[in-house]
């Protein structure tokens, strides 16, 4: 139950700006967990969450310090890393080197290109969830030609 708990901690707080422990707990209710603050106390101090600055909303550590990537870096991963892309419908399926699914996969969430919903990825395949055939379609025509270098 804690490791649930714990997990549902992160993606409330990966999802929405939550300031306070209240919050999250109202948060946690609406997912049918129930905690009392004692407990979100403590998970948040085993989780390692931070305050960041301006707002005060809970951030896994380290992410304040990340800074967003850009096009030309995703390029450039998609040109050394990538060995095969696949569209089927309104995903696509990289296929990278041993080891590369996922740092490529933080690559693309960081880029936030319009056209992608979100990533999965393993050891060396990404799921890319598109927002629909045409966005993956387009997807596929631009990082086809990068593939192919």
């Amino acid at each position: 139950m804690k490791a649930w708990r714990q997990s549902q901690i992160l993606s409330v707080i990966d999802q929405e700006a939550v300031a306070s422990q209240e919050e999250l707990r109202v948060r946690l209710a609406e997912k049918g967990i129930e905690a009392t603050q004692a407990t979100i106390s403590r998970d948040l101090k085993e989780l390692g969450l931070v305050k960041r600055a301006g707002d005060g909303a809970y951030e896994r550590p380290g992410m304040e310090r990340s800074s967003p990537a850009t096009e030309d870096q995703l390029r450039r991963a998609i040109g050394t890393l990538v060995r095969g892309l696949e569209r089927v419908d309104a995903m696509v399926i990289l296929r990278t080197d041993p080891g590369q699914a996922q740092s490529v996969a933080v690559l693309i969430d960081r880029v936030k290109l319009s056209e992608i919903a979100g990533t999965i990825a393993g050891d060396d395949t990404i799921l890319i969830v598109c927002r629909g055939a045409e966005a993956a379609a387009a997807i596929e025509r631009r990082w086809n030609e990068e593939v192919r270098k």
